[in-house]
């Protein structure tokens, strides 16, 4: 029985999220709590397919998660000089090549049509070659190619069942190249199994944009006091 609407699920979401970076930053990377937020990022993965099914302002969606990204990584690059990108950049590849092929399959013209490609093979840049290349200063995309291709496997489906199948394929080709405890991904299935498709009624889009930056400062903050 579907019981959780698109709000509940991110709400979970964002508590697993934070035991995960409560195990990594305060508990020198607890497993325990490492594999609980292993769930985290197939539950955000759904969503935000399932954001680009239904937005109505496609070119204010993407530009919201990219700018995020972008403040985010100019924050943690001036503190820490880190060019790891967090999860929102992830995303941002994962709607731009969504709204490429959506372009594509609307018009008939050659370059709408390799649109597409392009984003791809950019975005397979910026995850697997760019990373090699600049490996001395330790630049690399949240979750890699696939995790950028995740989102597009779950938007591609049409029913609840393909689309739980297709976050399981995607699921697989991550955890192939990460292994480890990132198999405990598969755990998120039952719970997606559980989404009704409504968005809910609770108006908390602005909540969960701004969660992510502000709960590893506080984190951070405390992990600073106690050191």
């Amino acid at each position: 029985m579907a019981v959780f609407n698109g709000n509940v699920l991110k709400i979970i979401a964002l508590l697993i999220m934070t035991i995960d970076h409560i195990g990594l930053i305060l508990c020198d990377n607890y497993t325990p709590f490492r594999i609980i937020g292993r769930l985290a990022f197939p539950i955000f993965a759904y969503m935000i397919a399932e954001g680009c099914h239904y937005t109505k302002n496609r070119k204010k969606h993407f530009l919201m998660i990219l700018g995020l990204g972008l403040l985010f990584q100019l924050a943690l690059f001036l503190a820490e000089g880190s060019l790891e990108q967090c999860i929102f950049i992830t995303f941002s590849l994962s709607i731009a090549v969504i709204y490429a092929m959506e372009y594509g399959r609307s018009r008939d013209s050659l370059p709408a049509k390799l649109l597409f490609p392009l984003s791809l093979l950019l975005s397979f840049f910026l995850c697997e070659l760019l990373p090699w290349a600049l490996a001395e200063y330790n630049f690399s995309i949240d979750y890699h190619f696939f995790g950028v291709l995740l989102p597009l496997f779950i938007y591609l489906g049409k029913t609840r069942e393909q689309k739980l199948l297709f976050t399981a394929l995607g699921l697989v080709l991550v955890n192939l190249q990460y292994g480890g405890i990132q198999w405990f991904s598969l755990a998120a299935l039952p719970l997606l199994a559980l989404y009704n498709g409504q968005k809910g009624k609770w108006r908390l889009k602005y909540l969960f944009y701004v969660y992510y930056p502000l709960h590893l400062s506080v984190i951070w903050g405390i992990d600073c006091i106690l050191s």
